[in-house]
């Protein structure tokens, strides 16, 4: 039976996402359905589906249910939950003013503060993303630490994957989901599509990983990123996290740093007491229904 649902394009920082209301657990898709929708050729065109869910926990706001554009579950998007805080403050699913958002996610409860227009819409937010997990046995990875923080974690620092294109030297955080960052000389030099793919899939990676390739400058961290389950997209929030995080431990920068992406500039802290800030834009883009 054919299903018409309604639904409503967001994206942050050209990161992009369809959203669904569900307030009562009834919808679901199947891979091939995410799929389809993401589709930019025969569907809505987007880097993922969110389904805004009941909370769990009533003093939450809402369940973000996350799915990759091949369809797979993904535990936490950065640019997503942004997006997804609009989503509940401009369509009113939370009481006007609300100063703070707590939102469940499969990587845990992320609290949120936001920025509105005159018009009460939210245009941008500021989400507290936790402490990035250094233990590589939790990333997860099957790279040995090499390293150790300050404050006595191990990571993996600069590890070194030979590939066809070359020697990648990477260093593993996880901000809910999986990242591996290199540091080159030049982000924009790299074959993002042919790169990106082979290290996602690595040995080394047994739940695949998102894959960023960072160059720090004067202006920031530029930074191109290839995720997992969607190929390279214009932004990642928790690849700019982690990215931050590893520019920090290596020494390349301090603890506030503008990563630079294709599709807008993040802001991240890595704050003294280890947790990570991200601030950034949401908007949205369209809205329509559509037939699966």
């Amino acid at each position: 039976m054919t299903r018409q649902l309604s639904f409503v394009k967001l994206h942050g920082a050209g990161n992009d996402f369809v959203f669904f209301n569900d307030p009562d657990n009834s919808i679901d898709f199947t891979p091939q359905e995410v799929a389809k929708i993401c589709s930019r050729h025969t569907g809505i065109g987007a880097d993922g589906v969110i389904i805004v869910k009941p909370p769990h926990d009533l003093a939450n706001a809402g369940f973000m249910d996350y799915r990759n554009a091949d369809g797979s579950i993904a535990q936490m998007c950065g640019n997503g939950i942004r997006c997804f805080a609009k989503y509940l403050v401009d369509y009113g699913i939370v009481e006007k003013n609300t100063p703070l958002l707590n939102v469940e996610t499969r990587a845990g409860v992320k609290t949120i503060s936001y920025q509105t227009d005159d018009g009460g819409k939210l245009v941008s937010a500021t989400v507290d993303m936790g402490a990035p997990i250094l233990n590589p046995q939790q990333i997860p990875t099957t790279l040995a630490f090499n390293a150790m923080t300050e404050s006595g974690e191990v990571f993996v620092k600069e590890a070194q994957i030979d590939s066809p294109y070359g020697a990648f030297e990477f260093t593993c955080v996880s901000m809910g989901n999986p990242h591996a960052v290199a540091f080159v000389d030049d982000c924009d030099g790299i074959d993002i599509d042919a790169v990106g793919s082979y290290f996602e899939s690595f040995e080394v990676f047994p739940e695949k990983s998102n894959i960023e390739f960072a160059t720090v400058k004067p202006d920031g961290i530029h930074m191109r990123v290839y995720e997992r389950g969607c190929g390279e997209t214009l932004a990642c929030g928790t690849g700019a996290c982690a990215t931050g995080v590893a520019a920090n431990l290596t020494g390349r920068a301090g603890r506030d740093n503008d990563i630079i992406l294709l599709g807008g500039t993040l802001h991240v802290q890595y704050s003294q007491a280890g947790t990570v800030l991200m601030t950034g834009p949401a908007c949205e883009s369209f809205k329509g229904t559509v037939s699966l």
